[in-house]
């Protein structure tokens, strides 16, 4: 009826407000600081965004699938309490597991202490020991958080499987990583693309873990322009482009659907 069409069209512009206020700011500053930004900062906001979402979608596609498949198709002790013990990382922030991590880890914390008590080392110069504070500790601990979502909707997947499928695979001479890989898979692709890009969104707007880490992304370019330099304009814009990235990922959402097997 046409009061539920109305009441829609409120909805989604109340919705779509915010967005078209960023665009409206980006594209009309009252001080344009965008050819200073893409000279200067903007590169490598975008380079830093570009390799930490490239390592966290290889991180979480590797836990989660795997995972997934363990879960799913593997017959191991305590396999009831892992069906639902590995979505518990979404319960927690990342920004606490980053400081969590960072505690355990550092040269002061117990790991490292408990090192040099056993091999008498004395200080940090006569061992060698991956800093966690770098854009490697900032993939790990998002791939660590971020990784039920692929390996909700890639066990998902995986149940959704027929057995007598994979059962072929096996009789025509297939072994089990080999069944796996030509036949699972690539059934369950589509769902797992959308873990990740659901995943990759994530990480494309967290701020807690990558300030702590002082990984500079283009979320924390918002803040530094917005906050620091006091220009609306250039954050807007900034903003601006991660919406650009944001349309991508649902761009490849959209195409994973559209090419997803058919089980005819």
């Amino acid at each position: 009826s046409g009061c539920c069409v109305v009441g829609v069209m409120v909805i989604a512009l109340l919705v779509a407000t915010p967005i078209l206020a960023v665009v409206y700011i980006a594209l009309f500053p009252s001080e344009n600081i965008w050819p200073h930004l893409a000279s200067t900062m903007l590169p490598r906001y975008l380079s830093n965004t570009f390799i930490l979402m490239v390592g966290v979608g290889i991180g979480v596609t590797l836990i989660g699938v795997s995972a997934a498949w363990v879960v799913t198709m593997c017959q191991i002790p305590g396999k009831r309490f892992f069906e639902w013990a590995l979505l518990l990382p979404m319960a927690v922030p990342a920004y606490i597991v980053a400081y969590v991590y960072t505690d355990l880890l550092e040269y002061a914390g117990p790991v490292q202490g408990l090192l040099r008590d056993w091999f008498g080392w004395q200080s940090a110069r006569d061992y060698w020991f991956p800093d966690i504070r770098t854009k490697g500790g900032a993939i790990a601990v998002l791939s660590l958080t971020l990784y039920p979502y692929v390996y909700m909707l890639a066990r998902a997947a995986f149940l959704s499987q027929s057995v007598c499928v994979l059962d072929a695979a096996r009789v025509l001479g297939r072994g089990p990583w080999n069944a796996f890989i030509s036949v699972a898979l690539p059934l369950a692709r589509p769902a797992i693309v959308v873990g990740v890009i659901i995943a990759l969104m994530e990480t494309l707007n967290d701020f807690g873990t990558i300030d702590f880490f002082a990984v500079h992304t283009l979320t924390a370019g918002i803040f530094n322009v917005w906050l620091g330099m006091g220009n609306a304009g250039g954050a807007a814009q900034i903003a601006l482009t991660m919406l650009g990235v944001v349309m991508v990922l649902i761009g490849a959402e959209r195409y994973s659907r559209r090419s997803e097997p058919s089980p005819h």
